[in-house]
């Protein structure tokens, strides 16, 4: 079975707080899929990149940190960048904020060299309704750890989704990394 590796407490509620308040006076962008395409039938979400956001450096280097363990203990891929910037994620149900099932491996130059995906669950599980990440690394579908500062590790080929929030506003931050092409 393909591995999902689940950190729990990766981020702690502080942290989680922190990132939320950085970003929140931040501009956001409506989510857009690979090549820049915009379907509300499959992904409603507004975006922040991390890397906009003065003060944030800290966050990535604790992600860096998740992903040496993870990678060395649990995927042993050819990982040599992240060379794309961090994205804080709100699907709220105002907008029913969702993410039909897809892979983060796609067309484009980027998003071809994906080999990792990691997302750490910056809301209190709490204060929404809906929302919940879930993943098919096989014929099962699982669901993530909503509790608030929670990493899960994936490959970047392994389906997965967010389901509508029907109530209150999730956020996430999700990074990926990149390497040559899988063989």
């Amino acid at each position: 079975m393909i591995a999902v590796h689940s950190v729990p407490a990766a981020f702690s509620a502080a942290d989680c707080a922190r990132i939320v308040a950085l970003t929140a006076t931040a501009p956001s962008r409506d989510a857009r899929l690979v090549g820049q395409a915009r379907d509300h039938n499959l992904r409603r979400a507004d975006l922040v990149w991390l890397d906009e956001v003065p003060g944030s450096e800290w966050a990535m280097d604790k992600i860096m940190d998740l992903v040496r363990v993870a990678n060395r203990d649990v995927f042993d891929f050819d990982v040599t960048e992240f060379a794309e910037s961090p994205q804080v994620a709100q699907y709220g149900a105002d907008r029913e904020g969702h993410f039909a099932w897809h892979s983060d491996i796609g067309d484009g130059r980027l998003a071809e060299r994906r080999k990792l995906t990691v997302v750490v669950q910056l809301s209190d599980a709490a204060d929404y309704s809906g929302g919940d990440l879930e993943l098919m690394p096989g014929t099962n579908v699982i669901n993530a750890d909503r509790t608030q500062g929670a990493a899960v590790l994936l490959p970047a080929f392994v389906l997965h989704r967010v389901t509508p929030v029907t109530r209150g506003v999730r956020r996430s931050l999700t990074v990926w990394c990149h390497g040559p092409a899988f063989r």
